[in-house]
Order: structure tokens, then sequence, then C-alpha cells
């Protein structure tokens, strides 16, 4: 367009012709173009970061070539580096680094598409994901059109209809790969907010569908009694807890029959004799879920023998050290160091401390003693990380448990433990510090 041309002779004023108008209008982006500006963006600076993230790995696994380290603990090092310093999970650092490798390696079409702002980094992660999961020879004749739909359609309806798409091909296997998933069954528990927890349990749908149908029949009878306030999803609950808790098991075999769980309950002392004393005082704890009412911790300090009291309270007999007169730690001491640090010490980890090993901070072959404050429990992953890896971890004297994690980069990351062991000292005056007499 002649801007010249748009001015009136001799006045020095534009005047602007209707067509001129909207052909300039056509050009300044609105509210939705400014948030797709952004988008694109975002889609731009994650491509870049996938990138970056494989050369990190890739990098790592060339140096460690190079130093004969074991390639296990090299991939767990860097996803401890990188969930250490974008402070994540490592479990969602292990996710980025796969779906990076995956990318970088498999699927550089769409990497590309994303780094052209094409699909958004969602598109990338769900297609990265189906794919990587079926047969390679099958994915490769797949790619092409799952990068086209990416491009094309919105997340949800793209991975239904790549979820077709893949369903469709694998068609004449699905009896193989149902027998392969079934292998993978398994339990696990969410800890959630307000002393409440997820069970998910795995399984064939057929069965889970079955034992669904089955409480759903028991609470349904027994919301037909009299009185009976609580809702379906109330009484479903119940009635599984129930079964899984108290359920009689007569075929399965001896050795599974009346297992019960072991549970830790902590307990200031002074709070399970008075509710004054409980309200000013820190909350009972039950290990691996959190704080629980009074009332609950008071139950279960007086209730079966199953249950672990650990009372908080000044006067304890504490085993804290045994030197270097026994390597393994003792029971007592086993379980004290477990209790402070509720958890595996290594920087974002969540497992809990009963699945963890205790490992001396700094060895027994070096001279290390078997005492508290040169043990720490840490996952199995960890402890082959901190024992062959390139970290250095030490426990840092006189902090009550805190593990110094120093990355082969570097960066130093303190790891504290759930609680602290409290140390007493003498307060008596001294023969030097006594104050006059009077």
């Amino acid at each position: 367009m002649d801007m010249d041309a748009a001015l009136a002779p001799g006045s020095g004023a534009a005047v602007w012709r209707g067509d001129e108008v909207e052909a300039v209008a056509q050009f300044v982006p609105d509210a939705l173009d400014l948030v797709l500006e952004v988008d694109g963006m975002l889609a731009i600076f994650a491509a870049e970061r996938y990138s970056r993230v494989d050369a990190m790995r890739r990098e790592a696994v060339r140096e460690a070539e190079l130093r004969g380290l074991r390639g296990d603990v090299v991939e767990r090092s860097v996803r401890l580096e990188i969930a250490a310093a974008l402070r994540i999970t490592e479990r969602s650092a292990g996710m980025l680094l796969a779906r990076a490798q995956a990318l970088v390696e498999r699927y550089a079409d769409a990497l590309e598409s994303l780094g052209r702002g094409r699909m958004t980094e969602r598109h990338a992660e769900i297609l990265a994901d189906g794919l990587d999961g079926i047969d390679p020879v099958l994915r490769e004749r797949l790619t092409s059109a799952a990068v086209e739909l990416a491009e094309a359609e919105p997340v949800g309806v793209f991975r239904r209809k790549l979820e077709h798409l893949i369903e469709d091909a694998q068609s004449a296997t699905l009896a193989q790969r149902h027998a392969k998933a079934v292998a993978t069954r398994r339990v696990a528990v969410e800890t959630l907010a307000d002393g409440m927890a997820l069970l998910a349990l795995y399984a064939p749908a057929v069965e889970v569908r079955a034992a669904f149908d089955r409480a759903t029949a028991m609470a349904g009878a027994l919301r037909q009694g009299d009185g009976e306030a609580r809702t379906l999803d109330q009484l479903r609950a119940d009635v599984l807890c129930d079964l899984l808790i108290d359920g009689t098991t007569s075929s399965h075999p001896k050795s599974a029959r009346g297992v019960r769980a072991s549970v830790v309950v902590t307990v200031p002392a002074l709070s399970l004799l008075s509710d004054e004393a409980a309200m000013n005082r820190e909350p009972a704890r039950v290990e691996g879920v959190g704080p629980i009412s009074i009332e609950k911790a008071r139950e279960l300090c007086g209730g079966s023998r199953d249950w672990m009291r650990v009372l908080t309270h000044p006067e304890t007999g504490m085993v804290v050290s045994v030197g270097r007169t026994k390597y393994r730690p003792p029971a007592d001491l086993r379980r004290l160091v477990k209790w402070r640090a509720d958890r595996c010490l290594a920087p974002g980890c969540g497992i809990p401390a009963d699945r963890c090993e205790i490992d001396h901070s700094r060895a027994w072959a070096d001279g290390g003693e078997t005492a508290l404050q040169n043990l720490n429990p840490f996952c199995t992953g960890h402890h082959v990380v901190k024992g062959h890896g390139s970290w250095t971890v030490r426990q840092l004297p006189d902090s009550g448990g805190v593990m110094e994690w120093i990355s082969p980069m570097g960066r130093r990351y303190l790891v504290e433990p759930e609680r602290r062991v409290p140390v007493f000292r003498d307060t008596a005056p001294t023969a030097q510090t006594a104050a006059p007499p009077f």
C-alpha cells in the first residue's frame, strides 16, 4: 500500500479509504492472535528443551563409556540431575528423558513439527507415548499418519484417533498384547489430603469390572437396611475395605492367611493423656500417611501388637550408635534411622524409608561407624547412584540428618529428613561457669 497516496494533498493528515483500513486491520493481532503467538513460542521452546535434554543424555553416556561406568548408573544419575535442577520428581525427569530420546531418535518429523509450532507439546507427548508402545516395524509405518493427525486435530480428538489408528493396525495381535499386559498387573497406593488415600488396581478389565459389580451389589443390599444413611459410593468403599481387611481367604495357602499390616504411629506421649496436651503439640502421624486425629492415635496405640508405637518423649533410651563393633545396625537403630528420614534421602525421592536400604555415609571399609550420624536410608536405585555414580554424598555434621548431594555438574542439593532426633545436653553449671555463692 502506498502510504504517500493515502495523504490528502496539502493537508498533512492521513486520509484512509475503506479498503485500505480493512487491509491494515488484517495485520493487527487481536487478543487470540497474541495467545496463539505465545502458544507457538511454547511449542518451539519445548522442542528446543527436548533436543538439549537428549544432548545432555548422549554426552553423559559418551563420558561414561570412556570412563567404563555402568550405563544404568549413568542414566539414573542424569535423571537425578535433571530432577534436582528443574525441581521436579524423578519420575517426571525420567519421562522427560524418555520422550526427548524418542523424539530425537525415532520421531524426528514430530520434533520438527513441534519446533515449527504446528503441534503442541501435549500432542508430541501423546504421539511419543502411544507409538513407543507398539512394534518398531508398525511404528515406522504409522509415524507419518500420526504426525498429520497431530497437526490437524485438537488434543482430545488426536488421542482418540491415534488410539484407533494403533488398534486397527494391531488387531491381529490383540491376544498376545493382552497376555503381555496381564504380566504387569499390580496394585498401587497414593496418599492424598485430609487423611485419605487412593488404592489403584491394574488388572484384567473383566476381573476388575466383576469386582466392582460385586461391591456394588453388596452395597446396594446394605442400602436397603433400616436407617442406612450412607451413599452408594460410601457403602461400596466400606465394603471393599471390609473384604480386603477382614475378609476370609480360605482359598489361599496358609502362608498367605492372617497377614496384617505393620504401621508406625508417632505420637507425642503427653498427647495421649489429655486433649489439652494434644492441642499444644505436634499431631500424631502414621508413617507414609501423615497426620491423624488424636482419637485415632489413641485407638491405635491401645490396639494390636502389630502397631509399632514411637512416643516422642524427652526421656528416651534409643540406641544411636554401636561404633565400629558391628557393621549391620541393630533393629532399634535401623528403625530410628528410617523413622527420622521417613523416605529416601535423595533429592526429590519419595520412596518410603521402610522400603529403603540403610547406607553408611562414610563407608565401613573407610572407617565409618555404625551410628545415627553416619546412617541414612536410600532406595535401591539411589543407593547405586551414591555408591557407583559421580555424585558426592555426605551427611552434614551436627545437622540432625541433613544430606548433601553434589552433582557431577557441581550443583549442590540439601535433603532434610522428615524429623530431627533431639539432642540432649547437660545444662547444669560446670565448675568454670557456676554462679558464685551468695
